[in-house]
This record gives structure tokens, C-alpha cells and sequence, in this order.
């Protein structure tokens, strides 16, 4: 089934129109990642900044703002998962320009965002964090609460380190991209995506040093979600619309109803 669109700006001829549920899953998703990112962002920003060293300076304030501390450990993960669907659709919608390629994209970037879940830092903290302050604060001595600053100092540690995980991110990034290219629809798109894969993989890599440089790819992120998220959402509602026209057609050459609506019809 052919997928013809009415703008040769966004052309994507040969996408699956019953794909349609994903594609806009995938624009949904993007946006709300995108709103996570943002709304963690402006936690961090307003709520009590954590120490910047020290492990049990830093479980001492886990104990006092658990409820903030949580939250913002949660937007900062949620969006992976958000993610992982989002590049689903991405490689689904892209996969008739090359189905292996679309298939090893989508393998690794949905998997490197997967892994998130696996990894104990979000780099803004982490929810171990909050099973040690509780452990801290019950400790009875010091020698007890020793182990616990250990762990925490372990994960401080973690939390600074470059991951091979945001390093694959950015990959999945690129590679979504150069699958892009392979076509003639969004290329726009698939040149600002190779952009931010790769200033996103010098900056996953030199992390540590960059400080508040690094939010120059977290910008670059964003516009990239929400710019994916609205061409997915163009591909689903012509998909839809691709999908209406390709209903039979009556004797007298209407498009046949279904069996209720032409019942009330009469």
C-alpha cells in the first residue's frame, strides 16, 4: 500500500498507514519527555540544591526532602521509557527505506535508553539513594552508618562519571538520522539529528569537564523530541486519513459505512 502525501516537504511515500496508533504514540511520547525533562529541570532549579560532595551530608538531605528527591529521580527516568517508544515508531516508520538499518537503529536506541533502567544514577542522583538515607537515619551507631555513606559516595561518584549509556543514546540518535537521509522526506529532520547525536556524544564523553555546557545538548535534545514529535504526529493523521480513503466503495461509487451508521441513515 502506497502512502501518498499532498506535501513533497515531508514525504513519506512508502510508510505503513497501519502503523498509524504507533506513530502517534511516538509523537505523544516525544512530548512528554520532553515536558518531564523540562519540569525536572525547573525542580532542580527552584527546590534545595543537594551537596555537592560528601556522602552523608547528601543522605542527611535525601531524609529531609524525600518527597522532592523522588520526584525528580522519576523525571528524570520516566523519559526513557517514553523514549524507547519513541524511537520504536521512528524505525518502523522509517524501516521501508532500509529494513536492516531501521531494525539495528531501533535496537540501539531503544536498548540504550532501556538500560537506563539498569543503571543506578539518573545523573541528577539516584533512588538507591533514598533505601540508604532511610538505612542512614535507623543506623544506631557510627560504624553502622559508615557503610551506608560508603554506598552514597559510590553513587556521587557514579553520578559524575561518563556512561557508555548516554554515549549509545547519542548513537541511536545518529543512526535514526542517517536512516532519514536514506529518503527524501524530513530531511530538515535527519541533518539536525546527526548535529545533536554528535555534539551529544562529545558531550557525554567530556561530560565531567564541561559543567553547565553540557545543557547546550540538552537543548539541542529538545528541539529535536519536539520537531520529531510533530512529524510523527503529521505522519499519523495523514496515515489515518491515508487509511479513510481506502475504504471499499458502494454500487453508486459512496464509500461504504459501516453496518450502524447506515442503519441510522435510514
Amino acid at each position: 500500500m502506497r502512502f501518498v502525501r499532498s506535501s513533497t516537504a515531508d514525504r513519506l511515500p512508502d510508510a505503513d498507514p497501519s502503523w498509524h496508533r504507533l506513530y502517534r504514540a511516538g509523537a505523544v511520547s516525544a512530548g512528554l519527555a520532553v515536558a518531564l525533562y523540562v519540569a525536572a529541570l525547573v525542580v532542580f532549579a527552584v527546590a534545595a540544591a543537594p551537596p555537592a560532595s560528601g556522602g552523608a551530608e547528601t543522605l542527611e538531605y535525601v531524609d529531609a526532602h524525600r518527597t522532592i528527591y523522588i520526584a525528580r529521580q522519576l523525571m528524570w527516568l520516566v523519559p526513557s521509557l517514553l523514549l524507547m517508544v519513541v524511537f520504536l515508531a521512528l524505525a518502523i516508520a522509517l524501516s521501508h527505506l532500509d529494513k536492516s538499518f531501521a531494525m539495528i537503529a531501533g535496537v540501539v536506541s531503544g536498548a540504550s535508553w532501556a538500560v537506563s533502567f539498569a543503571w543506578p544514577t539518573t545523573g541528577d542522583g539516584s533512588l538507591a539513594m533514598v533505601v540508604l538515607s532511610d538505612k542512614y537515619a535507623a543506623a544506631t551507631t557510627a560504624a553502622d552508618q559508615a557503610g551506608f555513606v560508603a554506598g552514597a559516595e559510590v553513587l556521587i561518584a557514579l553520578n559524575d562519571v561518563p556512561a557508555v549509556i548516554g554515549a549509545l543514546q547519542t548513537l541511536g540518535i545518529v543512526l535514526i538520522s542517517l536512516l532519514m537521509l536514506k529518503g527524501v522526506a524530513w530531511r530538515g529532520l535527519a541533518w539536525f539529528g546527526v548535529v545533536t547525536g554528535g555534539v551529544g556524544f562529545v558531550s557525554e564523553v567530556l561530560r565531567p569537564v564541561l559543567g553547565w555546557a553540557y545543557a547546550f545538548y540538552g537543548v539541542l535534545l529538545f528541539v529535536w523530541l519536539i520537531w520529531t514529535g510533530f512529524a510523527l504526529w503529521r505522519l499519523a493523521a495523514e496515515a489515518i486519513s491515508e487509511s479513510g480513503s481506502q475504504l471499499p466503495s458502494g454500487p453508486r461509487g459512496d464509500r461504504a459505512q459501516p453496518e450502524d451508521q447506515r442503519d441510522e441513515s435510514r
